[in-house]
């Protein structure tokens, strides 16, 4: 049973109750629940991060002295995105609310007393330190179901400011197995689902699109596979074919630690402009697990100033070599500002083998391919508007075996769409693999 409060269409703050909000469809939902734990879910643009906003914002005016927070998988991810909107559509140009920490926000402070912090789970200690009032998850579907877990032990009530607690997260639909859906099928969890039609800046009350509808429906038409079925039409699918069947977030995704300095470490490139640059930086540990620490995932950025970005990235580390792909000029480009080239080993069959190997757990129940869950340097705004992958991790559940046509037998190569990463990790586990590799031979012995 959802306990209901006032849908409340203005803010309450007193400098801009001019601009109105009201929600509709699933935000209105949202707004009126008091449950425990809610999440508004749906396909991407159907103003879900927006709603949210708007009603912590209110929350903050109502409750004087209010603490809350704003939470993401990484905290490199929000100033671009959750922040953006919240900072430039939520609060107006003449907001009372003061933001601590510069460029990168720490904390949001009210005339009243109320506060809200902002942090992502890879830096987590100082915004969950306490208890909170309320707290916003933004695309928790990139979340673990310890992290969720986590988040609700900081939001139980003790905080006492306002009359209930409440965790509050928005999602864009993922697998037909993912935790949101296990735990709402549990009861604990409340999903409200969220349509485009919901969102007054691409529909009209009479539902038909406005001029921006048409232009965001276009781009979500485009998307291809997994991603637009799950970003354009909502469904929780798992991609069909997928190349690495082994993948788990629980599992592959983990808390970054501080890498030995003993442990050998080298990097991985595959070149682009028009699609992503990619750069990975691996160690890899006396059992020969592999760990991707650090990426650089950008497009529109010249090879030249990739290198420059690469060397000071790696200011004070022990590279052993980059793996690239193969193309001369941009290698000589790399090797002219300082930064050492091998090539890659590209067939595609037997490195992918390679990697479906590492995925797969090992005799001691673990796996020898592990991802940072702050690996990313800094997200593509250019991606992110356009809704395509902006790391490694995103491309894996969409990576799949194109499907059989005229005789040729299944699963013979992947498709090559959003693919990035995906070669950049085949380099560096083939690279990893190669007989000739020195280090190799000394792991083996240990």
């Amino acid at each position: 049973m959802i306990s209901a409060e006032p849908v409340i269409l203005v803010n309450p703050g007193g400098t801009y109750a001019d601009i109105a909000f009201a929600p509709r469809g699933a935000a209105q939902q949202l707004w009126k629940c008091r449950n425990h734990e809610i999440m508004i879910a749906g396909p991407a643009e159907t103003g879900k991060t927006y709603a949210c906003l708007q009603k912590l914002d209110t929350l903050a005016w109502i409750f004087p002295g209010m603490t809350g927070a704003i939470i993401r998988k990484t905290r490199a991810t929000m100033t671009g995105s959750v922040l953006a909107t919240f900072e430039n559509k939520v609060l107006p140009s003449d907001t009372p609310v003061q933001k601590f920490g510069g460029e990168h926000a720490e904390w949001y402070d009210y005339p009243n007393g109320s506060r809200i912090y902002v942090g992502g789970m890879d830096k987590a200690d100082k915004v969950l330190s306490s208890e909170r009032d309320v707290i916003y998850v933004n695309q928790a579907e990139e979340l673990t179901l310890d992290d969720w877990e986590k988040l609700t032990t900081r939001c139980t009530g003790r905080a006492g400011i306002m009359p209930y607690a409440q965790i509050i997260g928005d999602c864009n639909p993922g697998t037909s197995f993912h935790w949101i859906l296990q735990r709402a099928k549990s009861g604990v969890l409340t999903v409200f689902e969220s349509r485009h039609e919901d969102n007054p800046v691409l529909y009209t009350e009479t539902g038909e699109l406005t001029k921006q509808g048409k232009v965001t429906m276009g781009i979500l038409d485009n998307l291809t596979g997994v991603r637009l079925q799950r970003l354009r039409y909502g469904r929780w699918v798992s991609a069909e074919g997928q190349v690495y069947e082994s993948w788990d977030r629980a599992v592959h995704l983990i808390d970054p630690f501080i890498i030995p300095k003993e442990w050998t470490r080298f990097r991985a490139v595959d070149f682009g402009f028009t699609n992503p640059f990619v750069c990975h930086w691996y160690a890899v540990d006396p059992d020969g697990r592999l760990y991707l620490y650090r990426e650089l995932y950008q497009t529109q950025l010249l090879v030249e100033d990739a290198a420059k970005e690469i060397k000071r990235l790696s200011e004070g580390e022990i590279i052993e070599t980059t793996v690239c792909d193969h193309d001369a000029e941009d290698r000589a480009t790399l090797e002219k500002h300082g930064v050492p080239t091998t090539a890659a080993k590209k067939a595609v069959k037997t490195g992918i083998e390679a990697v479906q190997v590492r995925l797969r757990k090992a005799g001691d129940g673990k796996p020898r391919l592990f991802i940072f869950k702050n690996a990313l340097v800094q997200p593509d705004k250019r991606l992110l508007e356009t809704k395509k992958p902006y790391c490694t991790e995103q491309e894996i559940e969409g990576y799949v075996w194109l499907k059989p046509a005229d005789g040729r037998a299944a699963k013979e190569q992947p498709n090559p769409v959003d693919d990035h990463g995906m070669d950049t990790m085949r380099y560096a586990v083939m690279h990893l693999e190669s007989p000739d590799q020195s280090y190799l031979t000394m792991i083996s012995t240990r």
